[in-house]
């Protein structure tokens, strides 16, 4: 039977088990908005904006491990997407994004809210395509979740033109996938794994280095029976952290810019480092030249492209990470590191920090959601809160962290959380962001309010765009230029009142809200917010702009090369 491309798009939805599109209508995609209308079996969210809806399919995908689907229309529906769809990529997230578009026989001539989607997108998306024959919608559909879950998981891109949607075709959609020229890594090479497992043994001072691959392979379990059957420590990535659980005695902590000391000089003095699903970016590794220099390198990736491109490495598998696992568990032994753990536990520095008085300190706050919220999914926007969370927030089995990694998006937190709870709604979901990346997404405080999404907003507000403002304060002689959110023009006026104010604009959302300026006043309205079962929370923390991230590797310094704290914060200078 002939159906509408509009029909059979409704029909591919349904038979890939999607249940939420997160879409935005406009004229080229009216059709499939009336075609979605009355639809039961799928729930159609309507964000307040076209970036934060990638961004929410973002969240609903790496918290339930689903691909996110989601619909625009063209031009600026589909430009405003662009950001998301780097973010997803960068992160390796699953997820197919539509894109309506003029007619065909109007591409190419400047038409009404044409763009180029494809060419725009080739070199930040894993697959951009368009469909032009009503005869290879299904096939270029069923492609499109293909690719975008298998492999090294990432975003694809579908255009639609307008009028090919409104043809009629057959009715037919592909169960199974042939794709010539796309051949997704499937196995594990025993050779390599063998002398892997032959350099982890002969090792005298082996690391594991967990990246993010570890999670979307679904292989925590497994990696940390593989830490516990080696007995080799383990460092993480901001992306791999909860591949083993944070309270491990084996688990050092996140290494790289931010780092803990302990991990970053693990790093520099381990023989053997074995990194398991990380493409080895530069804030991973400060100065390249410098980075574990005394240590054989075995690099675990399922992308071919990652290896050796940033960091030579000794022994190169390509596999996907938890296949690797699972080989390598077969091979290595318990090893002696009794004296190398030692070692490492010495590098550790005995710091504490005081909560007399209950002030309102960075550290205060994420110990505090480590306790009122152990099954949580935290997720988080970016900048020093994003920092502050990765290192001190506890991960278990049980609980999630989400960040934007690789490309470091400023509005990431919130439609990512509401993503999150859509996708989870039985599982308490906290946003922890900054006054800066707040603004850049705040809209969808309505979208969390008409969908009666009980998330939580954690405010750390300084008032500054405080990692810009933190690299001023070392590195540029205190000139905060373009950072104090509460001054006009180059700091000709300056307001004592923060704008906006978030307690009001919340309420007038139709949202809760409050303040709080000590952690009892956190305790409470952390207590508060956590029994609302259907509005979302925001509780703003105000906190002292002078609260700086430490330990910080500038760039281009090697990872040993840490400032701890502020007695160091002159060698900045």
């Amino acid at each position: 039977m002939d159906i509408k491309g509009t029909q059979l798009f409704v029909k591919a939805l349904m038979e890939e088990g999607v249940d939420t599109l997160f879409a935005y209508p406009g004229s080229a995609v009216i059709s499939l908005f009336d075609e979605l209308y009355g639809q039961q079996s799928i729930r159609l969210i309507l964000p307040r904006h076209e970036q934060a809806l990638v961004h929410e399919a973002d969240g609903y995908a790496r918290s339930t491990g689903r691909t996110g689907v989601c619909l625009v229309t063209s031009g600026p529906g589909a430009t405003n997407i662009v950001t998301g769809i780097a973010n997803a990529n960068y992160d390796s997230v699953p997820l197919v994004c539509f894109c309506g578009q003029v007619r065909r026989d109007l591409i190419g001539n400047d038409a009404f809210q044409e763009v180029d989607i494809v060419g725009i997108t080739r070199s930040i998306a894993k697959h951009s395509m368009m469909v032009t024959e009503r005869d290879q919608l299904g096939r270029s559909i069923k492609e499109a979740f293909y690719i975008a879950a298998t492999g090294k998981p990432g975003p694809v891109v579908v255009d639609l033109p307008s009028d090919m949607m409104e043809e009629l075709g057959n009715d037919e959609y592909p169960r199974d996938v042939n794709i010539r020229s796309y051949h997704p890594c499937t196995g594990v090479h025993i050779g390599q794994i063998k002398r892997a497992s032959a350099l982890l043994k002969r090792a005298q001072k082996p690391l594991l280095l967990a990246g993010g691959g570890i999670h979307i392979s679904h292989a925590e379990g497994a990696f940390t029976g593989l830490a516990e059957r080696s007995q080799i420590p383990v460092v993480s990535t901001i992306m791999g952290k909860g591949s083993i659980p944070t309270d491990h005695p084996l688990y050092i902590g996140n290494l790289g810019m931010h780092g803990c000391e302990a991990a970053n000089h693990a790093v520099m003095e381990c023989d053997v480092l074995c990194s398991i699903g990380c493409r080895f970016n530069d804030r991973i590794t400060g100065r390249v030249e410098d980075f574990a220099p005394s240590a054989k390198i075995i690099h675990i990736d399922i992308d071919t492209a990652s290896i050796s491109r940033n960091v030579k490495v000794d022994v190169p598998v390509v596999a996907d990470a938890g296949l690797a696992i699972a080989e390598l568990l077969r091979y290595v032994r318990e090893a002696d590191t009794e004296d190398w753990k030692l070692q490492i536990r010495r590098r550790t520095p005995s710091r504490t920090i005081s909560f007399a008085g209950g002030k309102l300190v960075p550290r205060a706050i994420i110990e505090m959601v480590n306790t009122m919220f152990p099954d949580a999914i935290i997720v988080t926007d970016v900048g020093q809160h994003q920092m502050w969370t990765a290192q001190y927030l506890q991960l278990s089995p049980s609980k999630s962290f989400l960040t934007s990694g690789g490309l470091g998006t400023m509005g990431y937190g919130l439609p990512a959380a509401v993503g999150a709870q859509i996708g989870n709604p039985g599982r308490a979901v906290l946003c922890i962001t900054g006054d800066g990346g707040m603004q850049m997404n705040l809209q969808e405080l309505a979208t969390a309010v008409l969908e009666e999404l009980p998330v939580i907003i954690l405010i750390l507000n300084n008032g500054y765009l405080g990692m810009v403002r933190q690299w001023q304060q070392l590195m540029y002689g205190g000139r905060y230029s373009g950072t104090d959110l509460k001054a006009g023009s180059q700091g000709s006026y300056r307001r004592e009142s923060y704008v906006p104010d978030f307690v009001s604009l919340a309420h007038s959302y139709g949202a809760k809200g409050c303040r709080v300026t000590s952690l009892s006043q956190l305790s409470s309205a952390l207590r508060e917010a956590a029994q609302e079962s259907s509005l979302p929370t925001v509780v703003e923390c105000l906190i002292d702009p002078g609260e700086m991230v430490y330990p910080m590797v500038k760039s281009g310094c090697s990872l040993d090369q840490m400032i701890t704290g502020p007695a160091t914060d002159k060698e900045a200078l």
